[in-house]
């Protein structure tokens, strides 16, 4: 699973976004992250299609970028005033791209969109701008048989491991001495993989990236007792050996392979583990309580409407048009990804309820928390990666958390706190 950022400035977009032709049809930009993305990308393709199909009045054209490139061809266009009229944001850029003037509110869309999961759901100043066709959710994915050899409970949605009894399993996990990693955790991983998989286990401890009722400092959450308590216990899983420091080049082969007993992962994980020759042997495990409920990130890559498209009465009733269940469930189905609407889930083999899949439905309603809904959350997610890195490689958790406190206030009020 891929992820990015964008540090975006001011500015507003234009241009030639929407184009109308001597039949009196407007073409309507549209761009993505996925070229390269076959599967997406073809089900992204079908929407279309069967929108232009639908009437004459607008012709929807797609353009697909490579995901590296993305962001900063958005940017770049912005700066140009020649954005599209529709494009896909990653869900934690949505209030970055809304208040640099990018992205427009999807005004009556509330209705529709109130059927979707609140965590693929961008907003910023209490609007929406934004919404996904599908979210992930983080698990533990585990062996079954280093569970029942060492006598570990296999935890349950409403009743996940405890600090104490995760700290327990390791430990008698590590002590079999048949497997290399008791645990991994994938900090090989780089960009936003750090906030999105390590911030959760913060906010299950009781602190946050920020305060989250005005987002004007992250003093008192980030650099608290919750949080110097996260960082003390998130450094010790590599002291201790617990896990490796820094995890190999394939974290998901070696659990595959039997070199890791538990391997925090995603949703994403669960395809492949299935198709392996120890499927019976995996469980898919709901995360840690470390004090205040398990904590999973949300949102993933969601649809919008620039704010200059030229023509955004199209473009809204493509939005209207492309976020029927339908096509949220081929979507979801194409990227093996959770539905975003309970009558999308319905339509996707494993993901009704009670099948396979739904269990990690279940896990991104009851545990999903999305990323911080401020235009400094680029900001904020780079100086929690540094800082999370350095907490584990030995940094001082007291002084390196102050110091990202400094850095992250101080980003916030030279922005007037993005008001």
């Amino acid at each position: 699973m891929a992820f990015s950022l964008a540090a975006c400035g001011k500015g507003s977009s234009s241009g030639d976004s929407a184009q109308t032709d001597a039949n009196g049809t407007t073409t309507l930009k549209l761009w993505t992250h996925n070229a390269g993305n076959d599967k997406e990308l073809a089900a992204i393709n079908q929407v279309v299609t069967d929108y232009n199909g639908s009437q004459t009045k607008y012709k929807v054209e797609v353009q697909a970028f490579p995901q590296d490139s993305y962001n900063t061809s958005v940017t770049a266009a912005a700066a140009s005033k020649s954005l599209p009229c529709i494009l896909d944001v990653d869900g934690p850029n949505v209030p970055n791209w809304a208040w640099a003037g990018y992205l427009a509110p999807l005004d009556g869309l509330d209705d529709q969109i109130s059927k979707f999961l609140p965590s693929v759901v961008g907003k910023y100043n209490d609007k929406n701008y934004a919404v996904g066709y599908y979210d992930v959710a983080l698990i533990m994915e585990a062996r079954k048989s280093a569970l029942e050899e060492n006598g570990i409970r296999i935890p349950t949605a409403d009743q996940p491991w405890t600090k104490d009894e995760f700290a327990a399993a390791l430990a008698a996990i590590k002590a079999s001495g048949k497997w290399a990693n008791a645990l991994d955790m994938q900090t090989g991983n780089t960009g936003e993989w750090w906030p999105y998989a390590y911030s959760p286990f913060l906010q299950s401890f009781g602190g946050d990236l920020i305060n989250r009722d005005d987002y004007a400092s992250a003093d008192g959450v980030l650099n608290g007792p919750a949080a110097v308590e996260w960082a003390n216990w998130f450094h010790a899983l590599a002291a201790d050996g617990d896990m490796p420091l820094k995890s190999g080049a394939d974290p998901a082969q070696d659990f595959l392979n039997g070199k890791t007993a538990i391997l925090y992962n995603g949703s994403w994980g669960a395809e492949p583990a299935r198709a392996s020759a120890i499927a019976d042997d995996i469980l898919f495990l709901p995360s840690i309580d470390l004090g205040q409920g398990p904590k999973i990130g949300g949102g993933s890559w969601q649809w919008a409407v620039s704010q200059g498209c030229a023509a955004p009465d199209g473009a809204l009733d493509y939005m209207k048009f492309a976020l029927q269940d339908k096509y949220v469930a081929s979507v979801s189905e194409a990227t093996g990804t959770i539905p975003a609407t309970d009558a999308a889930a319905a339509m996707v083999p494993g993901y009704e309820p009670g099948g396979d899949n739904d269990i990690f439905r279940q896990y991104s309603k009851q545990f999903a928390l999305v990323r911080p809904v401020t235009p400094g959350y680029p900001f904020i997610a780079t100086t929690f990666t540094k800082t999370a890195q350095d907490i584990l490689n030995g940094a001082d958790p007291q002084q390196a958390l102050d110091q990202a406190v400094a850095d992250i206030d101080a980003n916030q009020k030279s922005n007037n706190n993005f008001q």
